[in-house]
């Protein structure tokens, strides 16, 4: 890639390149998000070429990821390379899992499938946990249908005060459980170990994960339990 000034970049040519509008470049420039460029006079200025990949990173963050520009700016000072592998290790992540997401299974075939009230499916949705779309539900909407619908076929139903606002509880709490498992798979895996290799990892994992949670759900349940005992006694 060349410009008119050997391989350096005019504004409108690094527009081009990047696809980013040259505002948007100037703007990068002001917030330090860019070195300076190369000056030949007052009015002029030429620009390396490896600001495109930088510009087309800075706007994949801000447009995808949701950075504010300073958190980018600290980011990209810090090391870029690095920046680099974050974004590609969470898509490499992200594709994986909406594969296995594609499927989908029509509210009417759930509800007969799996006997759960269209106005409680409904409400579920409202709540965000489950997530259907013009044709259905996920298979991981499905998963939560089929826990819903067994809760209910025991006994945790309406008539003695369980509602789908019990959910929530759970959902808060794994929210920020996810966040932080995400944080710490990204610090320790990003650009030290192989897109590839994170993703067959983070599947092997997932069943032990599952087992985890459960077991440590069960000590958990009879810790406060004798927690409430011992106080009474």
């Amino acid at each position: 890639m060349s410009g008119a000034n050997g391989d350096l970049l005019r504004m409108g040519e690094l527009a081009e390149a990047s696809g980013v509008p040259a505002p948007t470049i100037k703007h990068y420039l002001r917030e330090g998000l860019l070195p300076e460029p190369v000056k030949t006079s007052r009015n002029m200025a030429y620009y390396p070429p490896e600001f495109v990949d930088r510009i087309r990173l800075i706007k994949q963050l801000q447009e995808e990821r949701f950075m504010p520009l300073k958190a980018i700016k600290s980011v990209l000072d810090e090391d870029p390379e690095r920046a680099r592998a974050l974004v590609e290790l969470e898509d490499r992540i992200l594709d994986r899992a909406l594969a296995g997401e594609r499927t989908r299974t029509s509210a009417a075939e759930a509800r007969e499938r799996y006997g759960v009230p269209k106005e409680v499916l409904d409400r579920l949705e409202k709540l965000e946990v489950l997530s259907p779309n013009t044709r259905g539900y996920s298979p991981s909407d499905i998963k939560i249908i089929e826990a819903i619908s067994r809760f209910r076929a025991g006994g945790y139903d309406e008539e003695i005060g369980f509602t789908v606002y019990d959910t929530l509880r759970y959902k808060t709490a794994l929210e920020d459980l996810v966040r932080q498992e995400v944080e710490v798979v990204m610090e320790r895996l990003a650009g030290e170990v192989p897109p590839e290799r994170v993703v067959e990892m983070l599947e092997a994992g997932a069943q032990p994960l599952q087992d985890l949670i459960a077991a440590l759900h069960t000590k958990l349940m009879v810790a406060e339990l004798e927690g409430h005992r011992a106080s009474r006694g």
